[in-house]
């Protein structure tokens, strides 16, 4: 009965683990396509984290755990190698996250309730942002060059207000979003904010404890490398989903 079992199932483990590879192909690419360097904390903005929603969202957890964590991890050997073993960890567990919660738990939950929850964690983001962009990021060092200059090449100055406003808006925008979108994409959003804030939350933690950096200025990188992912990932998957509908099974 068991050999029956493997044998049934064995071309659908083959095909997850095909789109699996692809995708870690395509996490890594996304991750070193664009990148933007945080010299306090060694770490990098990347665009890696839309690749890592869009295969959590259309395939489920272990698609997006083994995409995110290798891929972005495959990434970081190249590019910043002290942060692998982090990355393996931390993208895999975001990326199973995001899996899980669109396809398994917030299917049973009540439109009512994930809009409650997606206001909440808005909120929560929006604050997040207000608080670290006004308290660590009131003079940003502009570097402009290939390579990069040893020394500032403009210094921009951005009043605190402007981050309070910037957190206000975001939080806004992402309770707004909610509300108004259908059912399965405020659970993708709702899904995806979980999994960015287990992203930034396990960054934070890895960068404070493991490499005793300034961890806290990389927050507002990490929300927005999130925000891009969401932004990004929810069109590219409802794209998806409206040709190619056997895959909401």
């Amino acid at each position: 009965m068991i050999d029956m079992k493997v044998k049934g199932n064995s071309p659908k483990i083959v095909l997850r683990l095909a789109i699996a590879s692809v995708f870690t192909a395509l996490v890594c690419i996304a991750t070193l396509v664009f990148t933007v360097g945080v010299p306090a904390t060694s770490g990098y903005f990347n665009i890696g984290e839309t690749i890592i929603y869009v295969a959590a969202l259309l395939f489920g957890p272990y698609v997006g755990a083994f995409a995110g964590g290798l891929g972005a991890a495959i990434a970081d050997m190249l590019v910043a190698p002290v942060f692998f073993p982090g990355t393996l960890a931390i993208k895999s567990c975001e990326g199973a996250i995001v899996g899980f919660l669109n396809k398994k738990m917030f299917t049973q939950t009540s439109r009512s309730n994930w809009r409650i929850y997606t206001a909440l964690l808005g909120v929560v983001v929006g604050v997040l942002l207000a608080v670290t962009g006004s308290v660590y990021y009131r003079n940003v060092d502009i570097y402009l060059g290939i390579p990069a200059p040893p020394t500032p090449t403009f210094t921009v100055f951005i009043p605190a207000e402007v981050w309070y406003f910037l957190g206000g808006i975001l939080a806004f925008l992402i309770t707004l979003t909610g509300f108004k979108l259908e059912p399965e994409s405020g659970r993708a959003i709702l899904s995806i904010i979980i999994g960015g804030l287990v992203m930034i939350t396990g960054y934070f933690l890895y960068e404070q404890l493991v490499l005793n950096k300034a961890a806290v200025v990389e927050i507002p990188v990490n929300i927005g490398q999130m925000l891009v992912g969401l932004i990004v990932a929810i069109p590219v998957v409802r794209i998806v989903l409206r040709s190619l509908p056997q895959l909401k099974s």
